[in-house]
């Protein structure tokens, strides 16, 4: 079993690599996702394709980012789109409990 403690420290490590955000990890395949990244600001759209884009580069050349932008800062853990996927989760969630009823 691997503990929260590893897991956190090794996506800590893998971000600082890569300059990727927690969030980005989030599959936009997932409906609540795919909304939440349709209802967000363009340029939070964009920064997260521009992040993924420079991972898969990175990791393509086998290279981290701190060999091109030593001095840049990370936020590994912001949320930008995390509140509003959980609203529409919640949103879903009340719109099945409510109209449970109708299938019986």
């Amino acid at each position: 079993m691997v503990s929260a403690r590893f897991t956190h420290y090794y996506f800590t490590l893998f971000a600082l690599l890569t300059g990727l955000r927690y969030e980005d990890l989030m599959s936009r395949d997932e409906p609540e996702v795919n909304e939440a990244l349709e209802l967000a600001h363009p340029d939070v759209v964009e920064g997260r394709y521009r992040r993924l884009k420079r991972a898969s580069d990175l990791a393509f050349k086998q290279k981290n980012l701190h060999d091109y932008a030593p001095d840049m800062v990370l936020e590994p853990f912001k949320l930008e789109i995390s509140p509003d996927v959980d609203k529409i989760q919640q949103r879903d969630f009340e719109f099945d409990l409510l109209n449970n009823y109708k299938t019986g």
